[in-house]
Formats: structure tokens, C-alpha cells, sequence
């Protein structure tokens, strides 16, 4: 269903289009008269078309700025209180003085190359005139563009020389800044409505239900179980493990060792039952077992001298030591 205040608007915007064309129709008959009257070079050609647009823009009927009950507001009512806080907020709203003078113009349907800078000036500084407690980096880049306005304004209102006829249009450098800026603002707009995000587009976030199958159990005979079986052999057989282990030492063994080694020699050398390769264990097994054999009363140690090597003999066979002092 239709919103009644957006038909009553469009049909309001289409008369005001066609009181538009009427009025801009009959404001050239009347140039054309004019020009066939005046003689040539009378007044400077850019000079007209700033009267002209200046004109055309002054019929041309504003934008409503609101609608109440169905009826276009495009007067400010004169006991209408707006509070300054709200007028901060206004200004705040554009994005910079191009996109307040770009309002004020596209405000009155003209266009960008032909701005009438006395009424778009008025505006302009109606705007700035209005706040009231303005901040400081708020307001100053608006009274920027606000000098601007007064400077392009003022040097076309002085005259111009003879030999300046081919000088450009002083308005060429902000009407080459307001087209960029439109440009750029359109294509931030066309941006926007693109679908977006949390905006127009929400991402669901579905979980699928487990699916519960029951797998039918193979059919497995004899002959499958064997070939199976087999397999399992040979892979534990490529696992199978080398486990090192040290030699057990006997204390008894080795005394019999001692024994056999002297009865053969008849005296043997104390370091020569030592074996290097069995390490500490072995050497501590080789005296605990000569240890053994002298507490028993079978072997006998035998030393010359004093740090002189040490041999060992069965008891009751005669010793070097005692030959030496024979």
C-alpha cells in the first residue's frame, strides 16, 4: 500500500517541474527578444548567462525541506525554535562545505555548470549565520568555502578589461571541484546500496543432522580369516625387537677361575685377573672373589717390597718372594 504523503510529493515535484519548464521557455523568448535589440558586444556573453541562470534559478520554485500533514514545507516558519545544539547537529550532517554547497544547489534543480552565485551565496552564509556556539575546526573550514564564494563572487561583479575578454570563467575552479566531488559521493551512494552484511544480507548458521546408517556386516568365510591371520604374522615379525642385556657375573665362578689360573702357573700376577672389557662391574667380582679365596685360606698375596707388584700363589707352594730371598 502507497504512503499518501510520497504521492502527495511526487505530484507536488511534477508541477513544480512543469511551472519550471513554462517559466524557463519564456525567460529565453524573452533573452532572444532582448538580444535582437541590443547591439552586439553590448554586454560581456558570460556576463548574460550568469543573469540568465541567476534568473532561471530565482523562478524555478525549492525543494521541500519537510512535509506536514501532506502539505510541502519550502519556508522556515518564522516562530519556529530550533535549538542551537540542533543546528550543530545540521551542519555536522554534511560531510564538508562542498557537500553543503552541492545541497544548496541540487535544493533548486540547477546545474553544477551555471551556478547563480548570489542566491547560492546567501544560502551558503544563512547556514553559517544560523549556528550559534560553533566549534572552532568546525566552523572553519566553512567559512573557507564561504570566502571563496565572496572572492569568485566579487570578481565577477568587478569589470573586467578589454584584453581580459579570453580570461576564464572564475567559477571554473570550484564548478571543476564540485563535479569531482559529486562524482566521488556517487559512487560512495551506489556503493552503499550495494546489499550488505548484518544490512540486507544475514548469515545463517545451520547444523546438519547427524545421519545415523546402519553398515551391513560382510559376509566373512574360512578362507579370508586365514589370509588375514597370515598377514598378521608377517607384520609382527617386522616388529620383532634385539634385547641387549649385561652377562650375569658370578662371585663363586670367578674364584674358580683364580684357582685355575694359579694352579697352572703356579703364581699368577694380581692385575692380570682384571679384565678390562667387563668394566667396574668385573673388577669388583675379581676381588670379592680373591677376597674370598684368601678369608678361605686358599690362595696366599706375596709382595717383595714395598710398591712392588703384588702375586698371588696357592697356600703351601712356595712364593718368589721367599725363592728371591733364598
Amino acid at each position: 500500500m502507497s504512503n499518501p504523503d510520497i504521492q502527495e510529493t511526487q505530484r507536488h515535484e511534477e508541477q513544480q517541474r512543469a511551472e519550471a519548464q513554462r517559466d524557463e521557455l519564456s525567460d529565453k523568448s524573452s533573452d532572444i527578444a532582448v538580444q535582437e535589440k541590443s547591439p552586439p558586444g553590448q554586454s560581456d556573453k558570460k556576463d548574460q548567462i550568469a543573469d540568465k541562470v541567476t534568473a532561471t534559478g530565482r523562478a524555478q520554485s525549492e525543494m521541500p525541506f519537510a512535509l506536514v500533514q501532506g502539505e510541502p514545507l519550502t519556508v522556515v516558519p518564522q516562530d519556529l525554535y530550533i535549538p542551537p545544539d540542533a543546528l550543530e547537529v545540521i551542519l555536522e550532517a554534511f560531510e564538508g562545505p562542498l557537500d553543503l554547497l552541492l545541497y544548496l544547489i541540487k535544493r533548486q534543480n540547477l546545474d553544477i555548470l551555471e551556478i547563480p552565485l548570489e542566491d547560492t551565496t546567501r544560502q551558503y552564509m544563512q547556514y553559517i549565520d544560523m549556528m550559534q556556539n560553533l566549534k572552532i575546526e568546525l566552523a572553519a573550514e566553512y567559512l573557507l568555502m564561504a570566502a571563496m564564494l565572496a572572492e569568485i563572487k566579487s570578481r565577477m561583479l568587478l569589470p573586467r578589461p578589454a584584453e581580459s575578454e579570453d580570461e576564464d570563467d572564475p567559477r571554473a575552479e570550484l564548478i571543476r571541484r564540485l563535479q569531482e566531488y559529486e562524482r566521488f559521493k556517487t559512487a560512495a551512494e551506489n556503493l552503499d546500496e550495494l546489499p550488505r552484511v548484518s544490512r540486507e544480507v544475514y548469515l545463517t548458521d545451520v547444523e546438519l543432522p547427524e545421519l545415523h546408517q546402519d553398515k551391513p556386516v560382510p559376509e566373512v568365510d574360512l578362507r579370508d580369516l586365514l589370509f588375514a591371520f597370515k598377514d598378521a604374522m608377517s607384520r609382527a615379525d617386522m616388529y620383532s625387537h634385539h634385547h641387549i642385556q649385561r652377562e650375569a657375573l658370578s662371585v663363586r665362578e670367578r674364584m674358580s677361575n683364580v684357582l685355575s689360573a694359579i694352579s697352572s702357573d703356579g703364581f699368577t700376577d694380581y692385575t692380570s685377573l682384571f679384565t678390562i672389557e667387563e668394566g667396574r662391574r668385573g673388577v669388583v667380582v675379581t676381588l670379592l672373589a680373591i677376597l674370598e679365596l684368601v678369608k678361605e685360606q686358599l690362595i696366599d698375596l706375596v709382595q717383595s717390597e714395598a710398591f712392588a707388584p703384588i702375586h698371588l700363589t696357592a697356600v703351601g707352594s712356595e712364593s718368589p718372594a721367599a725363592e728371591h730371598n733364598n
